[in-house]
């Protein structure tokens, strides 16, 4: 990973705590940590699998950070491991001997995706109790394993998806619609084989809620139907989706069309999960490398969440008191939080949530000196654009106005990307291999 960030006297320190963040976040090294072979025992977790019990161990996944979860299997099991298949986001592929990784689109499903998630079904029918499925799952498998239901494209898919995302759905509102219209998230995937399966996650959703996480294609799904149409409505945009996907819904609230897997089904008696890594595990390297610099720190308790620009205002306005000398907290000093939140993008412009963030932020800021403020996407890519997040100071809305760029309409539009660019204010990392939430950095030095 090469890490990027604009030139300022806090950069040595910036880097240093983003770097420590990631490389917490590591999935090969977190899988490391959950899962071990001892001569015929497979442990994951606290559960022990004889291998000598099983035909065969294959794995499949999906996700920005199944790449590198699918090498560190393939470390543990050498040849023991038979084969597999896991799909990641265009450009995040990495050299594996054993698995088979395909790239797909993300956050819209393309065909690449479909194609994949068809390969997956085939590879995983057929088998049986005692054959062995390694799922890794990761954030971004709900988009990269488009499988849609009978009646309804590919092309149904992407604009509801698009629809959502335009709308500011959170990624729960959007999952509960994506499970109802697919045949592998909700417990799809568990129940479209009868082989045992164990589930190993990075979690990108707070309080890692396992149905949340990549829709849940593993694990039981309490919404209906009627949730889907009702987050549709929600939005306002129930009329707006194709007529497939509005037949299929009232086909399921009906009773026409199988539910998605439901808590208490028999099947999950065969099934396993275990969160190998999460936003608490990044939070927590980042705030040891703050202390170590000296810095009095304090790491909030509560996930960033909402529409960017107002989670923004709460974060940055912590800054003034410290900086002021009106807090208890003295300079020097940081915040550290993690989170996700979101965009209800209204224009056509390019940007991120993390790019947002920052943007929102540096007009909370303005004046205050020696204060910085960083909001990094922990895969490396914040939203359609090519760069993880910005970096912003008490200084940049007055150097956006001398230099000509105005800031406030390129927020109001949700165009910060070329703002931030012209500013110099992008971090870069390029994919990072994982992917837990975000990452928010206040520094008052």
């Amino acid at each position: 990973m090469l890490l990027r960030l604009p030139a300022s006297p806090a950069r040595p320190l910036l880097r240093e705590m983003i770097t420590a963040g990631l490389q917490a976040a590591d999935p090969y090294h977190a899988l490391l940590g959950t899962v071990s072979l001892e001569g015929h025992s497979l442990q994951v977790g606290r559960r022990a699998y004889d291998l000598t019990r099983f035909a065969r161990v294959i794995a499949v996944g999906a996700g920005k950070a199944s790449a590198r979860m699918a090498q560190a299997v393939e470390h543990v099991l050498g040849a023991r491991l038979e084969g597999g298949l896991v799909v990641v986001k265009t450009g995040h592929r990495v050299p594996t001997k054993r698995i088979t990784i395909t790239e797909a689109g993300h956050p819209i499903p393309d065909r690449a995706g479909l194609q994949a998630a068809e390969q997956l079904r085939m590879l995983i029918h057929g088998l049986t109790p005692r054959d062995l499925v390694l799922v890794l799952l990761s954030g971004g498998a709900s988009s990269l394993l488009p499988a849609p239901v009978p009646g309804v494209t590919l092309a149904d898919k992407q604009r509801t998806t698009r629809l959502l995302l335009r709308g500011g759905a959170t990624i729960q509102e959007m999952n509960v619609v994506r499970k109802h219209l697919s045949l592998l998230k909700g417990g799809g995937l568990a129940a479209s084989t009868k082989a045992s399966i164990a589930t190993l996650i990075l979690s990108d959703v707070i309080g890692d809620d396992l149905g949340s996480i990549g829709s849940g294609p593993t694990a039981p799904d309490p919404t209906t139907f009627a949730d889907a149409i009702g987050v549709l409505q929600q939005y306002r945009v129930w009329r707006a989706v194709p007529d497939a996907v509005r037949h299929h819904l009232l086909q399921g609230r009906r009773g026409a069309v199988p539910e998605t897997l439901k808590p208490g089904s028999q099947r999950l008696q065969l099934v396993q999960h275990e969160i190998i890594g999460n936003n608490s595990g990044m939070l927590g390297a980042v705030t040891r490398v703050a202390g170590e610099a000296g810095l009095r720190t304090v790491r909030l308790s509560n996930a960033l969440m909402g529409e960017a620009r107002e989670a923004a205002k709460q974060f940055a306005s912590l800054a003034r008191p410290i900086a002021t000398g009106a807090d208890v907290v003295r300079r020097p000093s940081c915040v550290v939080a993690g989170g996700e939140t979101t965009v209800t993008v209204t224009g056509r412009g390019k940007g991120g949530r993390a790019q947002e963030f920052a943007a929102a932020a540096a007009f909370e800021i303005v004046g205050l000196a020696n204060v910085w403020l960083a909001a990094v996407g922990s895969d490396g890519t914040d939203g359609p654009t090519d760069v993880a997040g910005a970096v912003v100071t008490g200084e940049t809305v007055a150097r956006a106005r001398k230099t000509g760029v105005n800031l406030r309409s390129a927020l109001q539009r949700h165009d910060t990307y070329s703002a931030l660019k012209a500013l110099g204010c992008h971090i870069r990392t390029g994919p990072t291999g994982t992917n837990v939430n975000d990452l928010y950095l206040l520094l008052i030095l």
